[in-house]
């Protein structure tokens, strides 16, 4: 598939979607309700069968460690970067943690970076993408979480460590832990025709019209100079880190494109949700999420699709 047939389907898939639940949000009494009824719903019933199917389909290796490996390293990297900008920017402490949290965050998941590497590496780099993200819980619930509540000054208002593991929506931890149970165990996966294709465009899609039903264009306006620098943060400076640190360390060639191409990720949706949940600064955590997400689909993935894969 061409990079440019590779790119038409990504605006297809993410910008349709977006712009159909924005426009179409009136039509809903509670846009906000019927947006985390979406998402739960994905997480609970589809994302996890496409997580359970591409991971069972790949050999185990020990090498696989170093995915969540590199996806700490990343989000460490980001959290890094953003507390020396925040203290350079001279942002208020509530704005300052919001920045940093969205400059730690980045949407791994197969929504964005998940869904290139399956652009760039099909199923096995949906796979990788899969193990990649595997970090992501355990970091929000024992770092992003701790440090949100421990800002807004909310102590003993969070749901404990064990509840949150054990929460509905972690299906998809829970079938990534499955899956690499079977892969290990030798079990192989069943030889049938399974819609992987359909249901990660549809969870993609039912994703993106939930994000669409919530965005105020107000958020991009008010937020300009933070997403300036988050820019900066985002497409400069943890990719240039990231790819130098892979020059130096030995890893297969697939794993190291999966690795690279997340270092490239704009903030995620979770940099929105710590601020809503521990009254943050909402406003920079929406618009900035939404303006890079923009900036990447834009100026970002065109050349990342063209260029990447033949670099590394």
């Amino acid at each position: 598939m061409s990079p440019i047939m590779k790119y038409l389907i990504f605006q297809a898939v993410i910008i349709g979607p977006f712009a159909s639940g924005y426009f179409l949000k009136r039509r809903f009494g509670e846009p906000a309700g019927t947006s985390r009824r979406i998402v739960r719903a994905n997480l609970v019933f589809v994302e996890p069968l496409i997580a359970l199917w591409a991971i069972w389909g790949l050999p185990m290796r020990a090498d696989l460690l170093a995915l969540p490996l590199g996806g700490l390293a990343l989000v460490l990297l980001g959290l890094g970067f953003g507390a020396i900008i925040a203290r350079a920017m001279g942002f208020s402490v509530k704005t300052g943690a919001t920045f940093i949290i969205s400059a730690s965050l980045a949407n791994h998941g197969f929504t964005m970076g998940g869904f290139i590497c399956y652009l760039i590496l099909d199923e096995r780099g949906l796979g990788y993408s899969f193990i990649f993200i595997s970090y992501f819980m355990l970091f929000i619930y024992l770092v992003i979480f701790p440090y949100a509540r421990r800002i807004a000054r909310r102590e003993g208002n969070a749901v404990s460590l064990p509840s949150n593991f054990f929460d509905l929506q972690n299906m998809p931890l829970f079938a990534v832990i499955l899956a690499l149970i079977l892969g290990t165990s030798g079990i192989s996966r069943p030889n049938i025709a399974f819609p992987v294709d359909i249901l990660l465009v549809l969870s993609v899609a039912s994703y993106y019209f939930s994000l669409g039903l919530n965005f105020r264009v107000s958020d991009i306006g008010k937020t300009l100079r933070a997403t300036a620098v988050l820019s900066a943060e985002k497409f400069v400076l943890v990719p240039a880190a990231a790819i130098l640190i892979l020059r130096f360390v030995q890893l297969p060639r697939d794993i190291t494109q999966v690795i690279a191409v997340q270092s490239f990720m704009p903030a995620a949706i979770f940099s929105v949700l710590a601020s809503i949940l521990y009254g943050l600064d909402t406003t920079l955590a929406s618009g900035t999420f939404v303006a890079t997400t923009i900036l990447f689909v834009t100026l970002v993935l065109p050349p990342l699709l063209m260029f990447l894969p033949g670099l590394l």
